[in-house]
C-alpha cells in the first residue's frame, strides 16, 4: 500500500467486540488490516467452535477480546480469559479452541 493509499483511510472509533457477529456452529472471521507485512483479523467463535491443529509461517500474537479458550501450542495447553493474550510462534503447530463464546484479535507479523 503506498502512502496515498494510506491517506484515503478515514479514522473511525469502534467497538472492537461489534465488528464481528456469532453464527451457530461457527468460526467467523473479519478482516481487519491486511498488508504486505502483517495482518489483523477478528475471530468470533462460539462454543466449543475451534480452529484445528496447523502451523504458519509467522509469529502472531492472540488477544481474548471477550469469553474463553483453550489454546494448545507443541501440545501444551493454555487457559486464557477476556484481556489474555499469548505469542503463538512460527513454524510450531497449535490449536484454538472455544471453551465459551470468545472473540479473539490475531496480529500477524510477516518478516
Amino acid at each position: 500500500m503506498s502512502q496515498e493509499d494510506s491517506a484515503e483511510i478515514k479514522p473511525e472509533v469502534k467497538k472492537l467486540a461489534d465488528l464481528v457477529g456469532y453464527q451457530e456452529n461457527s468460526v467467523v472471521s473479519r478482516t481487519l488490516v491486511k498488508r504486505e507485512k502483517g495482518t489483523v483479523t477478528l475471530f468470533a467463535f462460539e462454543k466449543g467452535s475451534a480452529l484445528s491443529e496447523h502451523t504458519a509461517p509467522f509469529d502472531a500474537l492472540v488477544y481474548l477480546v471477550d469469553g474463553e479458550a483453550e489454546v494448545v501450542i507443541d501440545s501444551k495447553s493454555y487457559r486464557l480469559e477476556t484481556g489474555d493474550t499469548i505469542l503463538l510462534p512460527a513454524n510450531r503447530p497449535h490449536a484454538v479452541k472455544a471453551t465459551s463464546r470468545l472473540k479473539m484479535l490475531l496480529t500477524m507479523i510477516r518478516s
